[in-house]
């Protein structure tokens, strides 16, 4: 009896020593299921913004093209002439750079150094600066030479001596400032006549129209008076395109130009902002002068790119927090048709 109730003790201690190693190990897998549940949650909500962040980063509509990137071909157009920016330190000679005040009252001085190649873009950028103006004369009317100094310096940079062209594909990729007080454009002058007998086309403006920040896409013509343009305009607000993307403002897109000799077509990331009729854009007899400045056989006449950034003027009151401000210029490519009889002109 002695000998088995000494089994019937162990046979228990062994049970009870069974129950309790199960015990442990089910609460030790408890406290590992809640604390790797408890880990996964703080991961979760540390690397979520991390993660949007670097999803936005990593989109392409945030950053310039890669510099190994190649130009796309379009079917029946050849590229004849393009800059990348990919070269970082001064722009490339065929850039060459407006000077002091020059047009609409602005606000800006235009200079060179305001304008480098950087991270694969040209960027030029408006600062609160103030530079003397070499041209002042006391007592003038003019407003280009009675300011002693210029409050603002920017860049406008042309192709005028360089690279100047009649019809084509033209495409611009860029990043604009839309804090108020910025204007900055991309545009084409013809390179004969004075303004706007020469032809104006504006593949992009941004500034303050009807009390709105818009988008414009214009060209204009010479009227029979001086100085006094016949338009073809087009305002977008930017509400149209900020309400379908509320990160609109901080990407860049694609400005395009498709010029032949029936129509100039405008577009920004693909849709059509303005179509302009050239059968109807000839001077109208200023000195004599009813050319049509879009089409016409005149020896050695087409037009030139500029690109620039204006502050102050159609573009409202500097907000002198956001400066220094930055135009951000991805690349320009120009293309021409190759198909046959096609009318180009390069020079």
């Amino acid at each position: 009896m002695k000998t088995a109730h000494i089994k019937n003790e162990i046979v228990a201690s062994r049970v009870k020593f069974t129950l309790y190693i199960i015990m442990v190990m089910a609460m030790s897998c408890l406290v590992l299921n809640v604390n790797a549940a408890e880990m996964a949650i703080a991961e979760h909500a540390i690397a979520a913004p991390s993660d949007t962040i670097s999803a936005q980063n990593a989109s392409s509509d945030f950053l310039p093209t890669p510099r190994s990137a190649v130009a796309p071909q379009y079917e029946g157009y050849r590229l004849v002439w393009s800059d990348e920016f990919n070269t970082d330190g001064r722009p490339s000679s065929n850039w060459t750079f407006e000077r002091g005040f020059k047009r609409n009252n602005e606000l800006q001085w235009y200079c060179s150094h305001n304008a480098n190649v950087r991270n694969g873009c040209l960027v030029i950028e408006g600062r609160k600066e103030r530079v003397a103006n070499t041209n002042y004369v006391e007592g003038s009317h003019d407003w280009r030479t009675n300011r002693k100094y210029a409050e603002y310096t920017s860049s406008s940079l042309t192709t005028r001596l360089s690279q100047q062209f009649m019809y084509g594909r033209f495409e611009v990729r860029a990043k604009l400032p839309t804090a108020s007080g910025a204007w900055p454009a991309i545009w084409l002058l013809g390179n004969k006549w004075e303004w706007p007998l020469c032809g104006e086309i504006d593949m992009m403006e941004f500034y303050i129209k009807n009390g709105q920040p818009s988008i414009l896409a214009n060209a204009c013509w010479g009227s029979d008076k001086q100085w006094k343009a016949v338009w073809d305009e087009s305002v977008t607000p930017l509400k149209h395109f900020t309400d379908r993307d509320s990160l609109w403002e901080q990407k860049f897109h694609v400005w395009r130009m498709d010029w032949d000799e029936r129509a100039i077509r405008l577009y920004l990331d693909g849709e059509l902002l303005n179509e302009i009729d050239l059968s109807q854009t000839q001077n109208q007899g200023l000195y004599g002068n009813t050319s049509n400045p879009f089409r016409n056989s005149v020896p050695g006449f087409a037009h030139y790119i500029l690109l620039n950034l204006a502050i102050g003027s159609n573009g409202g009151t500097p907000d002198e927090a956001k400066f220094p401000l930055q135009y951000q210029i991805d690349y320009v490519r120009v293309y021409q048709k190759t198909i046959p009889n096609a009318k180009n002109k390069t020079r």
